[in-house]
C-alpha cells in the first residue's frame, strides 16, 4: 500500500536552515514595499537619516526570514555577517542599527498609515500566490492565540493605583492616541466532555487571529485585536480580507472551534456561500434531542443538539433510535436532504411498512436550512 503525502506550499522541512544569499536577495525583491517605504521617508521628512528606514525595514524582514527569536538576535548576525549587511544596504558596522531604533521603527510601523501599508503589501502577496495556485483558499480554517507584550512604565504605575473596580473595567477595550489597543489580561480556559476546567492559559498582550489554507497552510488573512475580543467579532474582517485577496468565490469552506458557533456567523457565511465547518456549542440544558419544527408528537423524526437527525422505530419495543442516511445539500431550495437509513443502507426495519408506505427510496425528510442555519449547516456535523 502506496500513502500519497502532498507537502505545503512552504513545507519547514523543505525551508533551508540557514538561507543561502541567493535565496534571502530573492525574498527581499519579491516583498512589494515601495508604497510603505515610500510613507515611511515622507514621515520622516528632512530628519536625521543616520539609519535608512529601508535598513531598518530589512532587520525587520531577515528578523523573520532567518527565523531568529528576536530582533536583537539578528542584530547580532549582522555585525558578523559582511555580505548579509550589504543585501540590506550596510555598507559598514557603524551603520547597522541599534536596538532602540529598531523599537522607535516598530512604534512607528504600528501607526497609521504604515498600518494600512503594511497590511497592503502583505495582500499583494497573498494576490500573487491566489493567482498561480488554482486551490489556495478553497478550503479554510481560523483561530487565535495569544501576542505577548509587556507593559509600558505608564501602564505599570496605572495597574498599582486602579482607578475603578475590576467589575466596570473587565470588558472595557482601552486604546492610544493612534486608535490602537492597549495590552491588556488575557486569560483562556480548556474544558473537558463534562465541562470541567483542565487547563489555564494567562498572558498580557494581545491576540492574533489568522485565517489559513489547510492544504498549502499559508496565511490568507490575519488580525491583532484586544485580549477581550471574541473570535467570532473578527471573522467577518477575516472573510472581508480573505476574499478580497483571492479570486472570487474562491473560499467553499471554513473549519473552526465552537468559539464560532455563532448565529451571526452562520448567517454570514450563509450570505457569502461558505460551508461553515464549525464545532457545535453545547447549550442545551436536559435536552438530548428535539421535535423537527412542524412536526407534532405523532412523528418519528428528530434532532440533537448538534443538527443530527433520527428516526425512531416504534414498533419495536422499547422504541429504537436509528440515524438517517444524509443524502445531500440542496442549495436551489436550501434544503438538508435525508432519507430512511433502513432503505438506504439495505437492513430490515419493523416500521419500514408504516415509514415507506411502499416507497422504493423510503421516507424522505427535506429540512430548511432557514429554520437554524447553525443547527443545519449545509455540512451536518454528523457526518464524515
Amino acid at each position: 500500500m502506496f500513502v500519497t503525502i502532498t507537502k505545503p506550499l512552504f513545507a519547514w522541512d523543505c525551508l533551508e536552515d540557514n538561507p543561502s544569499l541567493v535565496s534571502v536577495r530573492a525574498f527581499l525583491a519579491a516583498v512589494p514595499d515601495a508604497q510603505l517605504l515610500e510613507g515611511l521617508r515622507l514621515h520622516r521628512g528632512r530628519g536625521r537619516d543616520d539609519y535608512p528606514v529601508s535598513v531598518l525595514w530589512g532587520v525587520l524582514l531577515l528578523t523573520i526570514l532567518l527565523r531568529h527569536v528576536s530582533i536583537a538576535a539578528c542584530l547580532e548576525e549582522l555585525q558578523r555577517h559582511d555580505a548579509l549587511c550589504r543585501l540590506i544596504g550596510i555598507d559598514s558596522l557603524d551603520q547597522i542599527p541599534k536596538a532602540w531604533n529598531m523599537s522607535r521603527f516598530l512604534d512607528v510601523l504600528g501607526q497609521e498609515p504604515h498600518l494600512s501599508n503594511l497590511r497592503a503589501t502583505f495582500d499583494a502577496m497573498v494576490e500573487r500566490l491566489g493567482t498561480v495556485i488554482p486551490d489556495l483558499g478553497q478550503h479554510t480554517a481560523g483561530d487565535s492565540a495569544a501576542l505577548n507584550a509587556r507593559r509600558s512604565r505608564q501602564q505599570a504605575n496605572d495597574a498599582k493605583t486602579p482607578t475603578a473596580s475590576p467589575a466596570t473595567t473587565a470588558d472595557k477595550i482601552e486604546y492610544d492616541q493612534h486608535g490602537l489597543p492597549q495590552p491588556a489580561g488575557g486569560r483562556k480556559e480548556y474544558h473537558d466532555d463534562q465541562g470541567t476546567v483542565t487547563k489555564v492559559v494567562e498572558w498580557f498582550g494581545y491576540k492574533f487571529h489568522l485565517l489559513v489554507d489547510i492544504r498549502h497552510e499559508v496565511v490568507l488573512a490575519y488580525r491583532v485585536t484586544s485580549t477581550k475580543t471574541g473570535d467570532n467579532e473578527v471573522i467577518s474582517d477575516l472573510l472581508d480580507q480573505g476574499q478580497a485577496n483571492l479570486p472570487a468565490e474562491r473560499i467553499e469552506t471554513l473549519a473552526y472551534d465552537k468559539a464560532a458557533d455563532d448565529e451571526k456567523v452562520h448567517e454570514d457565511l450563509h450570505e457569502r456561500g461558505i460551508k461553515p465547518v464549525i464545532q457545535n456549542r453545547a447549550l442545551w440544558k436536559g435536552e438530548s434531542e428535539r421535535l423537527l419544527p412542524d412536526h407534532d408528537g405523532t412523528s418519528n423524526i428528530v434532532y440533537d443538539e448538534a443538527g443530527t437527525v433520527y428516526c425512531y422505530d416504534k414498533v419495536s419495543d422499547p422504541p429504537v433510535r436509528h440515524r438517517m442516511a444524509y443524502i445531500g445539500h440542496e442549495p436551489e431550495r436550501g434544503t438538508i436532504k435525508y432519507r430512511c437509513p433502513a432503505k438506504h443502507e439495505g437492513w430490515a426495519c419493523p416500521m419500514s411498512e408504516i415509514c415507506n408506505a411502499g416507497k422504493s427510496y423510503g421516507k424522505t425528510v427535506r429540512i430548511k436550512q432557514e429554520l437554524d442555519l447553525r443547527r443545519f449547516p449545509p455540512i451536518p456535523r454528523g457526518t464524515k
